[in-house]
């Protein structure tokens, strides 16, 4: 029988690890480990020779850096270090941002955007974050990250499980901040809903599906972003499955996507891509997946995968080699 004089203290140990904020695994594993970063204690960090991926499960359990030998990739608030929701009025959490849709017809969910989720390291450069359960969407988020042994590979898994007694109708939505100032290239496919190849949201509730702006351009079969557009938010249907950005630190930025061209995209102009691009500030970069019928009980998954490559960013961002390009991404940043 334990001695009494143990069992105050162990007691007290057991409520202090119950009521922990975040349970991150203890073990450490090759290449991930549990960091501080941006005013977070509990952040865990995969890395390899030349890349870095810094995982923030305190709010909303998104990326803070995704680097390539020391050069960041993802736009980060300076004013949010440290910020937790607390019920109180919300930010915008800037970095490496993930969540559910459609945009227009999902219910807040602030449980899942900036609430505190679960860590855990599960191997060798790989990392779990979990959400809470989130009765306004009826599900729970739970999010897979693995770094590539060697290379700026990163496979990002996004589950969505219905936690509720009815059928739920989701969809991934990707909202990655990058750096601003870019250039975003984007390869198109035939046929296409839009006359201009893309859409503009606004002003106000409208969507203009024959935009014209001088930032934005067909050529050689890709749609580029050169500059800020007239209104920030652009949508694309395009089912190349991938896009990528040309930050001004002298990276190129990857993502590499599923796409269904027989499948019912629910976004209110059925887009693949959306893009938002915010004056030299930042850039959202935003797969979107399909509609999920997800049963109770049942889940649905959607894999990005991403790559940083190092790539000079053009002068004044106007003159992109694009068949340089392409061959980048098809040699540095392939599928397989």
């Amino acid at each position: 029988m334990m001695s009494s004089r143990f069992v105050i203290p162990l007691m007290i140990v057991l409520t202090w690890a119950m009521a922990a904020p975040s349970s991150i695994a203890a073990q450490q594993a090759r290449g991930a480990r549990i960091i501080e970063h941006s005013g977070y204690s509990d952040c865990i960090e995969l890395f390899n020779d030349s890349t870095r991926i810094v995982l923030c499960p305190a709010v909303g359990g998104r990326i803070l850096e995704y680097s390539l030998n020391g050069k960041n990739s993802l736009y980060l608030d300076p004013k949010q270090t440290g910020w937790l929701w607390t019920g109180q009025a919300p930010i915008d959490p800037s970095g490496g941002r993930f969540d559910i849709g459609p945009e227009m017809t999902i219910p807040r969910h602030p449980k899942l955007w900036l609430g505190r989720w679960q860590g855990q390291i599960t191997g060798p450069r790989a990392a779990r974050l979990i959400s809470e359960e989130d009765d306004a969407t009826g599900v729970r988020l739970i999010r897979d990250f693995e770094l590539d042994k060697s290379s700026s590979k990163l496979v990002c898994k996004q589950n969505v499980r219905n936690i509720s007694n009815q059928t739920r109708y989701w969809c991934h939505w990707s909202r990655t901040l990058a750096l601003g100032g870019g250039v975003c290239v984007i390869p198109l496919t035939e046929p296409s809903r839009f006359p201009n190849k893309y859409v503009m949201y606004g002003p106000g509730s409208c969507i203009n599906f024959r935009p014209s702006d001088p930032n934005i351009r067909v050529r050689d079969g890709f749609l580029e972003i050169i500059g800020t557009p007239a209104n920030p938010k652009l949508g694309m249907d395009s089912y190349a499955g991938w896009l990528c950005y040309l930050t001004t630190n002298d990276l190129m930025f990857v993502k590499r996507f599923p796409t269904y061209p027989d499948r019912v995209y629910s976004e209110v102009a059925g887009l693949t891509i959306s893009i938002w691009y915010y004056k030299d500030i930042m850039c959202e970069l935003e797969p979107i997946g399909p509609m999920e019928k997800i049963a109770p009980g049942k889940s649905a998954s959607f894999t990005e995968t991403w790559w940083l490559v190092p790539f000079e960013f053009p002068a004044q961002g106007t003159n992109v080699d694009l068949d340089r390009l392409a061959k980048v991404v098809e040699t540095h940043a392939r599928s397989s």
